[in-house]
């Protein structure tokens, strides 16, 4: 093997990818905001991870054409 990545995924799904992967990520920001302003248990803050997750895992899908 040499090493390139063979795009599986055409322009157009990476793009839909990319922006919900942006999109999640930007809602975990906002959600995470929120909940700190309202000093939301630790517990509460930590399940903001899972939209953290999926946000990074789109934009790497995206960027690695997988």
């Amino acid at each position: 093997m040499t090493g390139v990545a063979c795009p599986n995924i055409g322009p157009r799904q990476r793009r839909r990818r990319l922006a919900g992967g942006v999109l999640a990520l930007a809602g975990a920001g906002i959600v995470l905001f929120a909940l700190l302003a309202v000093d939301a248990p630790r517990a509460a803050r930590l399940l903001v991870a899972l939209p953290v997750w999926a946000g990074a895992l789109g934009v790497y899908q995206a960027r690695a054409k997988t």
